[in-house]
């Protein structure tokens, strides 16, 4: 994610008890990433700004392993969540603007729709339209007050997709519950609407939100499946602590340059 991650590159001393992160052999200094388990042969350093190695309490270990890939896929989630705050938030928008140019608006799109149909007058449309056409012909036909309704669900549910995108690029637990309740709730809406009119955009999103909700409830151990949390920090404890340094430490120097 971010490079190598190397302990005590600025101390003038490195002791026995410093093995596990650096070790002094051939004339070089061998540091130990403590993301990739790489070992990197550099100089002393020529001006060092401590005498030890920091002890491990000073030591914020980076993320490796299957914590790594949470984290990866959560931030890929929030993104989505965004993604969704943006539209969600524009539409709401659109919605209120509506609803206060109500009627002068309704007029301009009849009158626009039956000089494209070659038809006469005004009012709802007679034919049938899908897509934005249909759409459209659905919101003029609603009342002021329900278009505010609609925009204010609108809006509620953008501020519900913005939290649900912060907490997830931050990894808090409560996001992923918030995440995976209100996207299995929405499934059953995303089914409704391809019984009515099935697209490529609507498969997508169907597919992409049973992904989240599958992988939230298993990978993430939501309700307590499979361990639960205590057995997810278990698991992130024994990827990503000093124990799992300590079992993939060698006992032999590394090998010498060529």
């Amino acid at each position: 994610m971010a490079g190598h991650e190397l302990v005590g590159t600025d101390a003038a001393e490195v002791g026995q008890s410093d093995r596990l992160v650096v070790r002094e052999w051939g004339g070089l200094r061998w540091y130990r990433c403590v993301r990739c388990d790489s070992w990197l042969p550099l100089d002393p350093p020529s001006d060092p700004s401590r005498r030890h190695v920091p002890p491990r309490q000073e030591v914020e270990l980076p993320l490796r392993g299957k914590a790594l890939r949470d984290k990866i896929v959560l931030r890929v989630i929030a993104v989505d969540r965004a993604l969704h705050f943006v539209i969600l938030a524009a539409l709401a928008v659109a919605i209120f603007l509506l609803a206060s140019h109500e009627q002068q608006l309704r007029a301009d799109f009849y009158r626009v729709m039956t000089d494209i149909q070659g038809g006469v007058g005004g009012g709802p449309l007679q034919s049938n339209h899908h897509g934005l056409v249909g759409r459209l012909d659905e919101l003029f036909s609603l009342s002021r007050g329900t278009l505010h309704l609609v925009g204010a669900g609108l809006a509620a549910l953008a501020v519900i997709e913005a939290v649900e995108a912060v907490g997830l690029w931050y990894q808090k637990r409560w996001a992923e519950y918030l995440t995976f309740i209100v996207t299995a709730l929405l499934i059953p809406l995303e089914v409704y609407e391809l019984t009515a009119y099935v697209s490529w955009f609507k498969v997508t999103a169907l597919i992409v939100n049973l992904a989240i909700v599958i992988y939230l409830l298993v990978a993430k151990r939501l309700f307590g499946l499979r361990g639960g949390y205590a057995r997810e920090l278990a698991e992130r404890e024994r990827d990503t602590g000093w124990e799992a340094l300590e079992r993939s430490t060698p006992v032999a120097p590394p090998s010498a340059p060529a």
